[in-house]
């Protein structure tokens, strides 16, 4: 059964990047999101099985749309994937639920690692 990804990063660059190696991991990419607002919105419409969110986004931030998805959702499967590696912003994104934490620049191998651990 094919697992399906919602990427949420402002950055096109970003967000063609982690579709591309995911897809190639043999996931689905059901949506994008390119602010926190959005990332919101569309796993409510979409539920997807994981997400991958950045951290510093337009309209709400990344913590702030974890908090949200992980309200209702409480066993959502969120990665963030940052470029700010401040041990507070990791602190908070563990403490809200988040499975995985990546700072960008990342190795593509560790991105699909990291997929295939929220697929089991």
């Amino acid at each position: 059964m094919t697992k399906t990804l919602l990427v949420a990063d402002d950055a096109l660059i970003i967000r063609e990047m982690i579709k591309d190696i995911a897809i190639q991991a043999g996931w689905e990419i059901v949506g994008e999101a390119e602010n926190g607002k959005e990332a919101v919105e569309k796993f409510e419409e979409l539920h997807p099985d994981a997400v991958t969110l950045d951290v510093v986004m337009p309209e709400f931030d990344g913590i702030y749309a974890v908090r949200h998805i992980m309200e209702k959702h409480p066993d959502a499967r969120i990665v963030m994937v940052s470029a700010v590696d401040q041990k507070s912003v990791l602190t908070d994104a563990f403490e809200l639920g988040v499975s995985d934490f990546l700072v960008k620049p990342f190795d593509q191998k560790v991105l699909v690692k990291t997929l295939e651990c929220l697929a089991t």
